[in-house]
């Protein structure tokens, strides 16, 4: 059976109004490139300038040097980063925010102002449906 990321994958979105499944796509693969656990901290972090492997490590809480590494090739393979390495003893290992990450960042600003905006209201609505919907409790065997 062919998912709807498949579809996005291979651009067979098929005829829909105006677009909006191939829209979808779009955005879709947008968030895919930042939408992982680690990656908007990081390209927080990287948006004021040149900053190196350490200092993301202390300004990314909670991340291991491994997710860290892994994080840095993904957002650089995608564009959003590029790696400097300085000719330097130790070598010197900087990374920067591309122009096209620092257009996302100020995405990425609003966003957080309108998950700000409307965290309250979230709450609220999902304390509403879970009132609503409450899950069923698993049945113990006796």
């Amino acid at each position: 059976m062919t998912t709807q990321d498949d579809r996005c994958a291979s651009g067979q979105t098929g005829q829909d109004r105006g677009g909006a499944q191939a829209r979808a796509c779009t955005v879709r693969e947008a968030l895919d490139r930042v939408g992982g656990k680690w990656s908007i901290g990081i390209l927080i972090a990287a948006s004021t300038g040149p900053i190196r492997f350490t200092e993301l490590e202390r300004r990314v809480e909670g991340i291991s040097r491994r997710m860290l590494t892994l994080t840095l090739r993904n957002l650089e393979r995608d564009g959003l980063l590029v790696r400097h390495v300085h000719a330097t003893v130790p070598p010197r290992v900087e990374y920067t925010a591309t122009p096209m990450a620092r257009e996302l960042y100020e995405s990425l600003v609003a966003l957080t102002r309108w998950a700000e905006r409307h965290r309250d209201a979230i709450s609220a609505a999902r304390a509403a449906y879970d009132r609503e919907h409450p899950v069923a409790k698993p049945t113990q065997s006796v």
